[in-house]
Formats: C-alpha cells, structure tokens, sequence
C-alpha cells in the first residue's frame, strides 16, 4: 500500500495537485458545519441553519456540471480561478451581514454555491495525464478518497477552532481565503495549463445520457442526504453534550473513520466488476448508520460516527471507478461533477430534513435519518441492477481511444476518463 501511493505521490505534479485540489475544497467541504455554527451563534433557529445550508448546497449542485461543462470547453484556468473568487466573495457578504437580512443571507448562499469551482473533478480529470497507466489511476482514485478525510477530519477542528479562538464570521472568512489560495496553486500548474478535454458528441444531456451513471447518482443522492443529516443532529447532540468541541469531535470522527476505511480499501488491487463492489459497500455503509440511534456520552457518540464513516471513503473511491466505465466520451469533468451535484444535493436534502427533525422529534430521530438514507441508496442499486451492470468490454475499449495520445490506451481505462 505504500508503495503504491508513494509512486503515485512521485509523480511529477501529483502531491501538488492533490494538495491544491483538497486546500481549494475546504471551503465547500466545511459549509455546512460553518453555515450552522454561524446561524446559530447569530441566534438563528435550527431550520434557518439547515435552509441556507440546502441553499447554498443546492447552488452548488446546479453550479458543479455546468462549471464543469465549461471547464471541458474552455479548460481550467479560465472557470475555477474566477468562480473560486465569486465564490468567496458570496460567503464573506454573508459572513458580514449576517442571517437577519434575509434576502441578502439567501443570495450569499446562491452565489457562494453556484460558483463554487469544480476542482474535485478536475483533478480527476488529470490523473490519468500525470499517471499515465490505469492500474495508478485506481489506485489514485482510493487516494483522493482518503485525502479527502483527512480533510474532513482536519476541516471541522479547523472550523471550530477558529469559532472558539476567534468567532464564527472569522471562520468563514479565513476558510474562504484559505480556499481561493488552494484553487491558484491549482489551475497556474502546468498539467491543469496544457489539460484539455477529448472531443465530445453534441448531446443535450452530456453525462447523463447513460443510464448506468444515473443509477450511480440516485444512489449517491441518499447517500449525501445520510451525511446532512448528521451534521444537523451533531449540532443538536452536541448542545445537550459538551458543545462546539463535542460536535467537531464528532464530525472530525466521521472523517477519521472514513480515513482508516479508505488506506484499507487502497491497500490493495481488487479484482471482478467494481459495480458489485460498489453494492456490497453502500450496504455496509447503511448498516453501519444504524447504531448512531443509540446516542451514548460524548467519546460513544464520536466512537460511532468513526464506525459511520468507515465505508463512507472505499464506497467513493469504488464509486469514481464506476463513474470511469459509464461516462460518455468527452464528458470529462463533466461527468464527475454529477456525481458532486448528485453528493451535494443529497447533503442538502439531509441538512434541510434533518433541523425539523430533531426539533419535532429530538436528536435520536434526527439520527435515524442516515439510517433510512442508507437503506434507500442500496434500494437504488438494487433496483437499477440491469443498467447498472458492468459495461460491455468491447464499449470501454472503444472508449479507452480518448486516453491514446497519452499512451494510456489499455482495456477498461474508459473515456468517459481524462478522469
């Protein structure tokens, strides 16, 4: 295992990549957590909190593939730089004025969302120029999905420790800033530079012409809506609990177990179709959801949100594989950032749900939401087995010609790739 991520962090431009990639999505990586502690601290009511939180989520889900679509057109420079500003531009007005001004509060949200950049699928988008061979691109893939943790557990201490140093505004501020300077290193480097998508078929739908990537989002819709829903019950556990300290334990917990479960997925080369892993995986990341009704003390509740995370990494990681095999040629970023919309919009509907929950019902039922999201994700799977199947062989070697002026044309390196 660490062989195989150290030849890839050897790489010429791949530890900056990653690095960028990760510091310019801290921003949208910890909305939701700075969203609520802000309106919260503000005096703003639980359901305030999680309406401008689907806000801004949705925003994004609506910003991503179109961002993404113009990235393929136009390349990298030219979309994330200017959207990472704007968007940070929103979240400072918010952070200034504050949730009382309604209209204002909710038009932040928009903007900071809508242009939120899309710099996840972008980096997938370049893994396969930096690696070259699909065997390093996989394993990049479960790489991304663990650094992504560890940025998920870092994020929520980050946040709240600037919320107790400093206050909540201030967290938002230094975030945002924090994110623009990841997306600059980002888009001056050379690959993100020289990058330019494969020739796409003028479709309407792009992406989402394939009905397999379809079933894959649906999927992922229930799985975002699991993750929102936590970080509102969290708020809700953690004022009865301990506090901002409580709740960021919890969430860093999250992202911790999610950490542990990807460098043991990432561990290794896995054989047979990555769809049926894929099933196998949401079905133990929706058991694992379960015990989170439980509700024990303090250092129970953050040993089950570690246990709530531990799939969470190796499902994604398997889940950027699938995305691979079923996008269409040239759909590029395009592609990936449905599955960010998709991811997004689910967090969103969790975030929403999840403040009216436990206001009506208490924390333990706000905690039974991730729980039925879970089960509803592996419903979806099951569901749509057919055109979730794996691929044709002979398609995803056609496909695989977009990868051929790079020398990366092997079976089952698809186009939907430069992913």
């Amino acid at each position: 295992m660490a062989s195989g991520y150290g030849d890839i962090l050897r790489a010429r431009y791949a530890t900056r990549l990653l690095a960028g990639t990760l510091v310019g999505r801290l921003p949208n990586a910890t909305a939701a957590i700075g969203i609520v502690l802000f309106v919260r601290a503000e005096g703003g009511s639980y359901s305030l909190a999680g309406a401008l939180a689907a806000v801004y989520g949705v925003a994004t889900a609506i910003g991503q593939p179109l961002l993404g679509r113009l990235v393929d057109l136009h390349g990298q420079p030219r979309v994330m730089l200017p959207a990472a500003v704007v968007s940070a531009l929103g979240m400072a007005a918010f952070a200034c004025t504050g949730p009382d001004t309604l209209g204002v509060a909710y038009a932040a949200m928009a903007v900071a969302g809508l242009f939120t950049p899309p710099l996840e699928g972008g980096l997938r988008a370049l893994w396969s120029d930096v690696l070259h061979k699909e065997e390093q691109v996989h394993t990049a893939y479960a790489m991304d999905a663990v650094a992504q943790e560890v940025m998920f557990t870092v994020g929520p201490l980050l946040v709240t420790g600037l919320v107790s140093l400093w206050s909540a505004s201030a967290a938002l501020l230094v975030v945002n800033v924090i994110g623009v300077l990841g997306a600059l290193s980002v888009v001056v480097s050379r690959p993100s530079r020289a990058w330019r998508s494969a020739p796409r078929e003028a479709h309407w739908l792009g992406a989402l012409r394939s009905p397999g990537l379809l079933a894959l989002l649906g999927a992922f819709l229930f799985v975002g809506t699991a993750l929102g829903a936590i970080t509102v019950a969290g708020v809700s556990y953690a004022d009865g609990h301990g506090g901002d300290g409580v709740y960021g334990w919890m969430m860093a917990g999250l992202g911790l177990g999610a950490l542990v479960g990807g460098t043991v997925y990432g561990a290794r080369q896995w054989s047979g179709a990555p769809e049926r892993r894929l099933l196998v995986l949401v079905a133990l990341l929706a058991v694992c959801y379960v015990p989170l009704v439980l509700t024990p003390g303090a250092a129970g509740m953050v040993a089950l949100t570690a246990l709530a995370g531990v799939f969470l990494a190796p499902a994604l990681a398997c889940a950027f594989i699938v995305v691979d095999r079923h996008a269409p040629r040239g759909t590029v970023t395009e592609a990936f950032s449905w599955l960010v919309t998709t991811f997004t919009v689910g967090t969103s509907v969790g975030t929403a749900a999840g403040g009216p929950v436990v206001e009506r019902g208490g924390t333990a039922w706000g905690f039974a939401v991730p729980g039925f999201a879970g089960g509803a994700a592996l419903l979806v799977l099951v569901c749509t087995a057919r055109v979730f199947a794996p691929p044709q062989v002979g398609a995803v070697v056609a496909a695989s010609s977009e990868n051929d002026r790079n020398g990366a044309a092997e079976p089952g390196f698809s186009a939907g790739h430069r992913a």
